[in-house]
């Protein structure tokens, strides 16, 4: 699954092929506020997990261990996590959650550069450590459907594309890049599926 293969000028392989295509289903299904969403994260995060170790991405590899609990978590609060233990809806982050959430990501941020220029041989410490952080607030985000998450997918995933192409993974960045645009569809339809006191209104978006 390892073995280079070229696609369409791509230099890639089958299991960084495989990543692509569960990502971009995991994406998708997001933005329709689908569960089955949470499926297809834990499989994708597992897949990557093996491309990153190659890739010597090592807080990217650690990030998809943890993304794969966290989509357990993510998956039944989509479905029961309201007061009521109906489906949850999109809301809006409260002002101290925006500050709890930039308090995480800089302190994971510091703790993950620490470790990872410490113990591990990565060239891109800082980079990786930043990213690993934003994702994880992106993660809890999503998780409890607060609109929010998509301003962090987009801050993060722009960032993500100069990362894969310094190391090699054509079809990752190009995935990334995608993903940029598709976070600026989730956004859109996440307020549009929003009613006026904040809440998801009854109707689907994208269906």
């Amino acid at each position: 699954m390892n073995s280079a293969i070229d696609l369409l000028g791509f230099s890639t392989t089958p299991l960084e092929l495989l990543s692509f295509v569960l990502s971009v289903a995991t994406v998708l299904l997001n933005i329709r506020q689908n569960h089955w969403a949470w499926l297809f994260a834990i499989l994708s995060s597992a897949t990557y997990g093996v491309v990153f170790y190659g890739a010597r991405l090592y807080g990217d590899m650690a990030l998809q261990a943890v993304f794969i609990t966290v989509s357990f978590w993510g998956w039944y609060q989509w479905l029961h996590g309201d007061a009521t233990h109906e489906q949850l809806p999109v809301t809006r982050t409260t002002r101290r959650g925006l500050w709890l959430a930039a308090a995480g990501w800089a302190v994971g941020f510091a703790v993950l550069a620490w470790f990872l220029h410490r113990y591990t041989d990565t060239d891109v410490p800082r980079t990786d450590a930043f990213l690993t952080a934003g994702s994880l607030v992106g993660q809890f985000l999503l998780s409890r459907k607060k609109l929010e998450n998509w301003h962090v997918w987009i801050v993060v995933d722009v960032i993500y594309v100069g990362l894969y192409l310094h190391k090699g993974l054509m079809l990752t960045a190009l995935l990334y890049g995608m993903f940029v645009a598709m976070a600026a569809v989730g956004l859109l339809a996440w307020k549009k599926s929003m009613g006026e006191g904040g809440a998801a209104a009854g109707a689907m978006v994208l269906k």
